[in-house]
């Protein structure tokens, strides 16, 4: 984290230094799920680094500009107009409050539930017909691509039958959730080195998550095994997809995957705008070491819980908790 002497007023939202070319991870793993070889690039890609980039996923380019020129849209009005579909607890717009625990970002957002494959009728955002009928397209396509990808990781981890997580999310009563960020300039932090943080370190506790922006940088993630700890940069691609393995995931593969640390740097001069669906399983779903997964003698690293339980217990923690330590079991 940087400190300044007199650092520039960002309604006390931390600041991280500005990251620079060299700090751009050329090795992100490319997944084409198109390919004959997606299932094992999936299960390589899981076990490395918990985060891959998706190309020819399938979603239309026109569905993915609709929604996002629709965002940018809905984030252009005026602040008054956009708080009236606030606050976003459970769902809405928000805007620098993240969560009910006291985390801060430079963002303005909005949080939407999903039944199906579209926004749920319980949310009365959006409430302009054009975005959410763009929304609704869009969600329905990535949500494709999430079981397409749950379905690839099953196949390369040799789970039969090959939907048995894709299935967590497309059952009736799966809990998935819609996030649309906008990150605004900062243009008070332009040329001091430093850039204010948009969101903060944290991994996802659902399965997956599937992340698409617009051309501005900013996702950062945390390498695994570099001690310190090492935050490298996500070169942005518009035409792609991005998966983050959440820590449902993590349990579920007992540790051979695991969910990836990432947060967002904010840009001085541009907008990000992104897009993240979160696949998540009903409420009642035990979470717990798929048994094909373990090994002859081999133990869970995790006491049992539900999806329910986990996300109540989740979102009582502050973003850079290690939400999944009160589940782990000590070792013997």
């Amino acid at each position: 984290m940087v400190v300044l002497a007199n650092p520039p007023v960002v309604d006390q939202i931390p600041l991280l230094r500005s990251p620079g070319p060299a700090d751009y991870f050329s090795a992100i793993p490319v997944v084409d799920l198109s390919s004959p070889g997606a299932a094992r690039a999936v299960v390589d890609a899981c076990e490395r680094f918990g985060f891959f980039k998706v190309v020819n996923h399938g979603v239309a380019t026109e569905t993915m500009d609709r929604a996002e020129a629709e965002a940018v849209r809905f984030f252009a009005q005026a602040q008054a107009d956009k708080d009236r579909a606030g606050p976003a607890y459970p769902f809405g717009y928000g805007s620098k409050r993240i969560g009910l625990n006291g985390d801060m970002g430079w963002l303005e957002y909005l949080l939407l539930a999903v039944d199906s494959a579209s926004v749920s009728d319980a949310c009365a955002v959006p409430s302009s017909a054009a975005f959410r009928n763009a929304l609704n397209e869009y969600i329905a396509a990535v949500r494709n691509v999430a079981t397409r990808v749950l379905e690839a990781m099953a196949e390369g981890l040799g789970i039969a039958p090959v939907d048995t997580l894709s299935a967590m999310v497309k059952e009736q009563g799966s809990d998935q959730v819609f996030r649309v960020n906008h990150y605004p300039p900062c243009p008070a932090l332009q040329g001091l080195g430093c850039s204010a943080t948009g969101f903060g370190e944290h991994t996802d506790p659902q399965l997956v998550s599937v992340l698409r922006s617009n051309g501005t940088s900013g996702l950062q993630i945390a390498l695994q095994d570099h001690q310190p700890q090492q935050w490298v940069s996500v070169p942005s691609d518009r035409d792609a997809f991005f998966v983050n393995v959440g820590d449902s995931l993590q349990v579920l593969t007992n540790g051979r995957f695991r969910s990836v640390k990432h947060r967002v740097v904010t840009n001085s001069l541009k907008s990000r705008v992104s897009f993240i669906y979160f696949a998540g399983p009903q409420l009642a779903q035990r979470i717990a070491p798929l048994p094909q997964l373990l090994g002859e003698g081999e133990e869970s690293l995790y006491k049992e819980f539900t999806w329910g339980d986990y996300k109540k217990a989740a979102y009582k923690t502050r973003l850079g908790d290690n939400r999944l330590s009160p589940f782990e079991k000590l070792a013997r």
